[in-house]
């Protein structure tokens, strides 16, 4: 059963314009798991504009915006297929606890000017 649905778009200057600006923006917004996992793999502003979405879209479908809980709260990685999936910590876990929720099902994608996620909520890991 579906709990929560969010979706985010950014401009990927917009996060570029942000790191050049203030380069710890990434350390704010990213957890250490996330930056290392970006660093090594030699990824770039691209994956940060797709977690940035990711963790918006998340926040969305927990139905509180980034309120009661933090950036670093909402945590993304890949799976050995590089399938997104989302590791949620303090207050962003016990929301999704209140909401009786069980899953949370992701997606990112981006072209050259935008990234975008969709999280899709669920209790019992299907989308009934």
């Amino acid at each position: 059963m579906v709990r929560g649905i969010g979706i985010d778009i950014i401009e990927i200057h917009r996060i570029e314009r942000a790191i050049k600006k203030n380069p710890k923006f990434i350390h704010r917004i990213l957890t250490e798991q996330e930056v290392d996992y970006i660093t090594e793999n030699q990824k770039s502003t691209i994956t940060v504009a797709g977690y940035f979405a990711a963790k918006e879209a998340v926040s969305k479908a927990l139905g509180t915006g980034l309120r009661g809980f933090s950036w670093k709260d909402v945590e993304i990685h890949k799976d050995s297929n590089h399938r997104p999936f989302a590791v949620l910590h303090n207050g962003a876990k016990e929301q999704l606890e209140i909401m009786g929720a069980t899953e949370i099902w992701l997606s990112i994608s981006h072209s050259k000017k935008d990234a975008v996620a969709q999280a899709i909520i669920s209790k019992g890991g299907s989308y009934d």
